[in-house]
């Protein structure tokens, strides 16, 4: 049942086309979650071709695949290059990324993922990990918090909030996310209230799990990891990460700085496969409201 309602893979169809699945490939679903994208890529692959699974939540290992083309991997993506070593692999055919939070993250009111609920200040994607939001509004001093708050979140209010923050945790602990919503509530539009309270959660969330670090070092390992003619596919849910993608590859380099030959060529081992971002149909939002914010990019390497 639990595989079910885990998750419902965003651009499935698209992510899959864009992989271009050769049956005796190795690929690497970077972000297993509830499965989805898993299943459809094995699905595609022939007795000898192979898939990882990696997630750094150990709660998907409760989706892993009965098939012998399947690895389920315990670990953060930032670390990539090393969980491909220690199982004898040197190069792939493709990497998957789907940067969304899982329906089961937000559906489990422990994990303060959500402002919907009253639930503790938590947000760790990896339980073993010791930072929680807690730790980021309890402990961060108020410049460093406004910066989490305005980079992460774009919120226009990102100072007001983190000074309304520090003053309240002075006569008391800031540990759930009902306190955190009383707290940012007066410097949030009524008439943007769902959205930009969502963006108070995400810019803490970001900065629990080193999201942006870990997808830099993503990006990073796949020019070292991918075979010529391997792709590279990635939805991104928000400007940060989609930004960092489409300079990354246009550019080959994280810093998305374009350098050029002697005749002018631009000097990356990456070539975009869609120049112009894929987004869900209406059919598929309508199914699946959180796909809505859904970007996909794909990259071949040359």
């Amino acid at each position: 049942m639990l595989q079910q309602v885990y998750h419902i893979p965003a651009l499935l169809n698209e992510c899959i086309n864009g992989l271009d699945i050769k049956p005796d490939g190795t690929y690497v679903d970077v972000t297993f979650g509830g499965g989805g994208h898993s299943r459809a890529i094995v699905a595609n692959l022939g007795t000898r071709g192979h898939l990882y699974g990696l997630d750094q939540d150990l709660d998907a290992y409760a989706n892993n695949l009965n098939d012998d083309r399947f690895t389920f991997v315990h670990g953060n993506f930032a670390f990539l290059s090393n969980f491909m070593k220690f199982h004898g692999v040197t190069a792939l055919d493709g990497i998957l990324a789907d940067l969304g939070v899982s329906f089961h993250h937000f559906d489990d009111a422990t994990r303060g993922f959500t402002f919907r609920t009253d639930a503790p200040l938590d947000m760790r994607m990896n339980r073993e990990s010791q930072i929680t939001a807690a730790h980021v509004v309890n402990t961060y001093d108020e410049e460093r918090l406004a910066q989490v708050l305005f980079l992460y979140g774009e919120l226009k209010q990102s100072r007001r909030m983190a000074s309304a923050i520090v003053k309240a945790r002075t006569q008391q602990p800031v540990e759930s996310t009902g306190q955190l919503i009383e707290l940012v509530k007066p410097f949030i539009k009524v008439t943007q209230e769902k959205k930009e309270m969502a963006q108070v959660f995400q810019a803490l969330r970001i900065e629990v799990n080193h999201e942006i670090e870990a997808l830099k070092r993503l990006l990073t390992q796949s020019l070292e990891l991918l075979k010529p003619g391997g792709r590279l596919v990635i939805i991104t849910y928000h400007s940060l990460e989609d930004r960092l993608v489409k300079n990354f590859i246009r550019s080959g380099n994280i810093e998305g700085q374009i350098e050029k030959d002697f005749f002018g060529n631009i000097n990356s081992q990456l070539k975009a496969v869609n120049n112009k971002v894929i987004v869900p149909s209406d059919e598929e939002i309508e199914r699946n409201p959180r796909a809505r914010s859904a970007k996909l990019r794909i990259a071949e390497k040359i």
